[in-house]
């Protein structure tokens, strides 16, 4: 089996022969090692491989494992990838350097409340219904040019757009509907978009951050 160093050395191989073929930069692309579920003896060796950016679920979780790692590499950056509560704005905006899953007017609020108190701006992706999935979060397609404005008006630092695809469906529509959307609505920046399956398409079709767990960590039994 290959050891973690490997793992990622491969991963970031895939990704810049992605930005070859797309004419972009390899450093443009941000790999975020998807850690959830994963306790510190598994992250530490990615740390040691050189890894600094890392996603998480829940806050709760993140709350457990990452103040003691990030005491000891306090460059890491701690991205939020799953659904947030409301009522966990506070902690997660004390915790996380981005949020990937902004989604809905009430929980804006509660992060624009929770930044002005807390004195710090974390910048968002809007997570977008990319696929029109009643079960899965997101914003809407029909309401994110308005989302988006009542965002800038609150002052809610916009890092760009998020999706997940439909499982079991062809990924690449999406990520390209997910590019349009960005440029139809102004929306400059980021692009999160991409998991172990399908990264490399995401890069090629702009993905500025591709979340990736299993290819990293490896498939437990």
């Amino acid at each position: 089996m290959e050891n973690t160093a490997t793992r990622l050395a491969d991963i970031h191989a895939n990704i810049a022969r992605a930005c070859k073929q797309a004419r972009r930069k390899p450093e443009d692309v941000t790999l975020i090692a998807v850690s959830k579920t994963h306790e510190a003896p598994a992250i530490q060796p990615l740390i040691d491989a050189g890894q600094r950016v890392f996603g998480e679920n829940r806050v709760q979780e993140a709350q457990g494992k990452w103040p003691a790692l990030r005491e000891a590499h306090p460059d890491i950056a701690l991205h939020l990838i799953g659904q947030l509560q409301s009522n966990k704005a506070e902690e997660a905006v004390a915790l996380f350097d981005a949020i990937h899953s902004l989604d809905r007017p009430s929980l804006l609020t509660a992060l624009a409340r929770a930044m002005d108190k807390a004195g710090r701006q974390v910048p968002c992706f809007v997570q977008v219904n990319i696929g029109d999935e009643a079960q899965k979060g997101g914003c809407p397609i029909s309401e994110l040019p308005a989302f988006l404005a009542e965002a800038r008006a609150a002052a809610i630092p916009l890092a760009g757009l998020m999706c997940i695809p439909p499982a079991d469906t062809e990924a690449a529509p999406f990520f390209a509907y997910l590019a349009k959307l960005a440029a139809d609505n102004g929306v400059a920046g980021g692009l999160s978009m991409g998991m172990s399956g399908d990264y490399e398409t995401a890069v090629m079709l702009g993905a500025t951050h591709v979340r990736v767990g299993s290819a990293l960590f490896g498939v437990r039994g």
